[in-house]
């Protein structure tokens, strides 16, 4: 299933699963991607949410699925999403998992930021957003993980391996890093510091 998975910078993800497209915070997104089948925003923050890039990947029958602040600004298919809630469309089942700061004021708990669980029939990703290590990920069992490292606005690399130590997955992947915040070097000391897992840097 990983190489179904394409780390297009930052946050920004795209699955393909079965001829289907699946973007996540698509940004900066260059003019050769594919039309998306879906669209799952987490939260509204400039670099997660840019109804400019939206454009670029829309076709007619694109869905769009967000929290209500996010997908408020994007003309379109869309869908709201709050933490829990389950949406079941025919090629894929995506639930919201929620998506907080525990130390820090950038995405407080109480406005409802996602992340999500990608659910195919034989296989489940499990993207986290921008969040810390919350006590609701020890509750999650899915193959892979993508989780922030840059710390600053999320877990850094250290919190990232606890929380994948404290998940049952198979395969860990970072992102959030190489942009505004984080490195290479970060991606490397979550490697290192992972003990259940493997760990994949895209």
């Amino acid at each position: 299933m990983i190489e179904n998975i394409k780390w297009l910078g930052h946050s920004s993800v795209l699955i393909e699963k079965e001829g289907k497209y699946i973007y996540v915070d698509p940004w900066k997104i260059k003019k050769d991607e594919p039309k998306g089948d879906l669209v799952l925003i987490t939260h509204p923050h400039y670099d997660h949410c840019s109804p400019e890039d939206i454009d670029k990947i829309r076709k007619d029958q694109t869905i769009i699925i967000g929290p209500s602040d996010a997908v408020e600004t994007i003309n379109g298919n869309t869908k709201k999403i709050k933490p829990y809630e389950e949406i079941e469309l025919p090629f894929v089942k995506i639930k919201g998992v929620p998506a907080y700061n525990i130390n820090k004021n950038f995405h407080p708990k109480s406005n409802n930021w996602v992340g999500y669980i990608i659910k195919f029939p034989d296989s489940s990703i499990y993207i986290t957003g921008d969040t810390d290590f919350i006590p609701e990920m020890k509750e999650v069992k899915v193959d892979i993980v993508l989780l922030p490292i840059g710390g600053t606005y999320t877990m850094d690399a250290e919190q990232a391996a606890e929380a994948i130590n404290n998940m049952n997955v198979k395969v860990a992947i970072p992102i959030h890093y190489g942009n505004i915040v984080g490195s290479k070097k970060d991606a490397e000391k979550l490697t290192s510091l992972v003990k259940n897992a493997e760990v994949k840097i895209l």
